[in-house]
């Protein structure tokens, strides 16, 4: 941390990128990712998008030294990243201004060479950006660059090319993030060398389409690391695992038709979602809706209900809690944290007791006590949840369980509201269960734990949450509808003597 224990503060001096995937712009998506304050300078302005370059805009260097030095006048700057120059009087001005404001960390990304294999900058342009060498403390050529920085052919093996930047690396007496991306097969290695070590870095090529900006990004995100890391085998290290993920991400943002750019933010997938819990309730308003209005639900609300049908909704409620509790305690199992286990585990123990007890109590009050197997909608609701809980993750199960909790006690709730005197309901000890204030708060703290769940799950996860979740509001639906469809069980008198 710099000494006034702030956000690290990072320039970019680079070109821009309108599609947002290299330039500045992916340098200010780095250095945010990692949690530092950008600010940029701009080279050049370039128009291009994920298929290349159309054309290139380079302003006078005398608003290039204004540029820097409006910055370095008024802010201490943690480190630098330098990339796209262009010309050798756009080179020469940054190093001067280096020499005057010597920041305690420079990195040095070399863009000298399209991933074409074309060469960027003339000749003169490529002697001026080889004395901005010694400037940096670190430098992160592709291949072809380091050929060019040396005046040498292109490396075509590992070995060739850690040898090419030990020499680069004694000559200018920098640093140098070898990145072996360029060679064939598999393997993505990269390498930090200096004047007397060699740290290898291996890494799984990630096989995408999505790969602009790769350079800019990662000498950004190393530059963004290093006034809080200890050395640069640590940062680079760090920046390195960030991108190859930034990388496996970047086709889902399905930015351009291209070559598309990484994910930046991939490790915050919710960054900007609405709570998890808000979005699902969104998506069901029509399921609340048709719920609410079920003959079912508005005779139990009103106290017309038939006794029969309320008995027969009992008894099918009973077998699914039986399996219900099942599901909750697998959520318990896999829950990631103990104030979740113990949560889910108390809601496995209430559905076989205090639950099972409200329809106890009902139908011995009743004197009949029905039998029979699960009905289909039974059948498929407990299907349902028994599925999410043999294959679903953490997330998903707390999602398929949660509209159990959550749209019992909104109609509780509501119906309690409205309903008067409990002992006068016929079905006051239903509503005064459902509606109670602690089954409010059980239900308040389900969705709190689906919250925190899908903050963890990307965006596929979420999109399985959700589907998980309304699938079992819409299980629910048919559910509360099922006795007037067919009759569900047989009464069966119960001997009072």
């Amino acid at each position: 941390m710099n000494a006034a224990g702030s956000r690290v503060r990072v320039l970019s001096v680079a070109g821009t990128d309108p599609t947002g995937g290299a330039g500045v712009q992916a340098d200010l998506k780095s250095f945010a990712a990692h949690g530092a304050y950008g600010m940029a300078v701009v080279t050049a302005l370039v128009a291009q998008n994920t298929h290349g370059v159309r054309a290139v805009h380079v302003p006078d260097v005398e608003f290039l030294r204004a540029q820097l030095e409006a910055v370095s006048d008024d802010v201490t700057v943690d480190a630098v990243k330098i990339g796209m120059l262009g010309t050798r009087t756009v080179a020469d001005e940054v190093a001067a201004w280096l020499t005057r404001t010597r920041p305690p960390v420079v990195v040095l990304d070399p863009v000298m060479v399209a991933t074409s294999g074309d060469r960027l900058l003339d000749a003169d342009a490529e002697d001026a950006v080889r004395r901005l060498v010694r400037h940096a403390d670190l430098v992160t050529p592709n291949l072809p660059e380091l050929g060019v920085l040396l005046g040498e052919p292109t490396a075509t093996t590992w070995a060739q090319a850690l040898a090419q930047a030990r020499r680069l690396a004694t000559a200018s007496q920098v640093t140098v993030l070898l990145k072996g991306g360029h060679l064939a097969g598999d393997a993505s290695p990269d390498a930090v060398v200096d004047a007397t070590t060699v740290t290898e870095l291996d890494a799984v090529r990630v096989s995408t389409t999505s790969t602009h900006g790769t350079g800019c990004s990662l000498s950004a995100a190393v530059a963004a690391l290093r006034p809080r890391r200890p050395d640069w085998v640590t940062a680079v290290r760090e920046a390195k695992e960030w991108l190859t993920g930034a990388i496996a991400a970047g086709e889902a943002l399905a930015v351009g038709s291209g070559r598309g750019p990484v994910d930046h933010l991939h490790h915050a997938p919710t960054l900007g979602a609405r709570p998890f819990s808000a979005d699902a309730w969104g998506r069901v308003v029509d399921l609340r809706a048709a719920c609410d209005d079920l003959p079912f639900v508005r005779g139990l609300a009103d106290g017309t209900l038939p006794v029969e049908e309320f008995e027969q909704y009992l008894h099918q409620d009973a077998l699914y809690l039986a399996q219900y509790s099942r599901v909750l305690a697998r959520a318990s199992q896999l829950a990631p944290d103990a104030a979740a286990q113990v949560f889910f585990a108390r809601g496995a123990a209430r559905c076989l007791e205090v639950e099972s007890l409200l329809h106890a109590d009902r139908l011995a009050r009743a004197g009949t006590r029905w039998s029979g197997p699960a009905s289909p909608a039974t059948t498929a609701y407990v299907d349902h949840l028994l599925a999410v809980a043999a294959t679903g993750s953490y997330a998903e199960v707390v999602a398929a369980v949660l509209p159990c909790y959550w749209l019992y006690a909104d109609i509780g709730a509501r119906i309690l509201a409205r309903a008067g005197d409990l002992a006068a309901h016929p079905y006051g000890d239903w509503v005064g269960t459902y509606g109670d204030p602690e089954f409010a708060a059980a239900a308040a703290r389900a969705c709190e734990l689906a919250d925190v769940a899908a903050r963890d799950v990307g965006g596929a996860g979420r999109a399985r949450m959700l589907a998980a979740f309304v699938t079992s509001c819409a299980h629910e639906v048919a559910f509360f509808d099922q006795v007037r469809v067919r009759p569900l069980a047989t009464p069966v008198a119960v001997p009072t003597g």
